[in-house]
């Protein structure tokens, strides 16, 4: 009876280790925000995530704004179009940048402009390949319109 016992303590044991070894590790760096001017109800947020696994950005939150949506910057005969996208993919042991004249996160209704050295709250919620979800919340640095014009480089 006592052999059964522990052998069934080590086999939940083990189920957990390897239920925690095929979460995906997801990590956020360089999360910023472009800053505002008055009369200014929307803005873009900025970031680099990598995964361990492939995982799908499918939606972000923010106190801060009514709505927050993930949009993508590109040329369309010519013009640059920004349009929302339902999801963006993260591979698994890659990065993708979140950047100006790229992907991107967009906050609408903003009630007041975000100004240079606060810290915003966003939520973003991932779906893994098991369709799975969790969320990771960034705390995103609000940096001067003179600062934001640069690329972000991926280290």
């Amino acid at each position: 009876m006592r052999s059964r016992t522990l052998r069934s303590l080590a086999l939940v044991a083990m189920a957990a280790i390897w239920a925690a070894a095929a979460r995906a590790e997801v990590t956020v760096t360089e999360p910023w925000i472009r800053g505002m001017v008055a009369g200014q109800s929307a803005t873009g947020a900025f970031m680099i995530i990598r995964s361990t696994d492939a995982v799908r950005l499918v939606e972000a939150r923010s106190p801060v704004a009514q709505s927050v949506e993930i949009h993508k910057m590109e040329m369309d005969q010519g013009v640059m179009r920004m349009r929302p996208v339902d999801g963006l993919d993260i591979p698994a042991q890659g990065a993708v940048a979140l950047k100006p004249n790229g992907y991107h996160v967009m906050l609408f209704g903003v009630a007041k402009p975000l100004m240079k050295g606060e810290k915003v709250p966003i939520t973003l919620v991932f779906q893994g390949e098991d369709g799975k979800q969790t969320s990771t919340e960034v705390q995103a640095e609000v940096r001067a319109l003179a600062e934001t014009h640069g690329d972000m480089k991926m280290h």
